[in-house]
């Protein structure tokens, strides 16, 4: 049996961190997880659907964008962007964005890893100098069937979205949503990561679920997450 252990006070908090950056910082980012020894990272292909207004402001336009993933303790994740920052050289707008959600829980095995590691590194406390934007906002994720992800923003975006950006994917278990929707669902996927104010997240999960939710030809999966923080990549003063 796996045991998972759900988030406590009193245990290390965990965070998964989100970096979305041009795709050719990939491996400057690579570097910097490497030198930290972070323990889980990923990094997918996507590409931007930002409005051109906000291109320069979130680093999120159309240009080919890779989408980090990277498992971290809270007191960490000033630390590391500020290596990104210096290793990107983010010193101009549009250098990428990174927002981070908590853990509701984890196995136990995987919080072994990371209390060991803890243990190995010297205490560190939150640097207040992050300039880490404390803000209510949430991570709307969309799971629909490929091709659909221009019309889908194009809704969004009139619900009060500013943009996105958009992974490939290959669905599992389809038969599961045959069953019970009563529809052909393709394997080949679009993920799209939407990052709204708290406020917005309602209008613009009620304006796409008409043409894209579950009973669509999109057969769109579409829940939130809260996010914490969100920074932008730009080492700016």
């Amino acid at each position: 049996m796996v045991n998972t252990i759900r988030a406590a006070k009193d245990q290390i908090r965990l965070k998964a961190l989100f970096l979305i950056v041009d795709w050719d910082k990939v491996q400057a980012i690579a570097e910097v997880f490497a030198r930290d020894n972070c323990l889980l990272s990923f990094v997918s292909k996507g590409s931007g659907t930002a409005s051109s207004e906000i291109i320069d402001l979130l680093g999120i336009g159309t240009t080919d964008k890779a989408v980090f993933i990277c498992l971290v303790q809270n007191t960490e994740t000033p630390h590391i962007i500020r290596e990104v920052r210096g290793t990107i050289g983010a010193r101009s707008a549009g250098a990428g964005i990174a927002f981070s959600v908590p853990l509701g829980g984890i196995t136990a095995r995987l919080f072994t890893m990371f209390e060991e590691a803890a243990r190995e590194k010297p205490n560190t406390k939150e640097d207040k100098r992050m300039n880490a934007i404390e803000i209510k906002n949430e991570m709307i994720i969309s799971i629909l069937n490929r091709g659909n992800s221009d019309a889908f923003m194009t809704e969004a975006r009139k619900a009060g979205a500013r943009g996105g950006t958009v992974i490939s994917a290959r669905g599992i278990s389809q038969e599961v949503m045959k069953k019970f929707v009563g529809i052909t669902v393709q394997d080949e996927k679009e993920i799209i990561f939407i990052l709204a104010d708290k406020d917005t997240v309602v209008p613009i999960m009620e304006a796409v679920r008409p043409g894209f939710g579950a009973t669509s030809q999109a057969a769109g999966v579409i829940f939130s997450l809260p996010v914490d923080q969100v920074m932008s990549l730009n080492a700016l003063s």
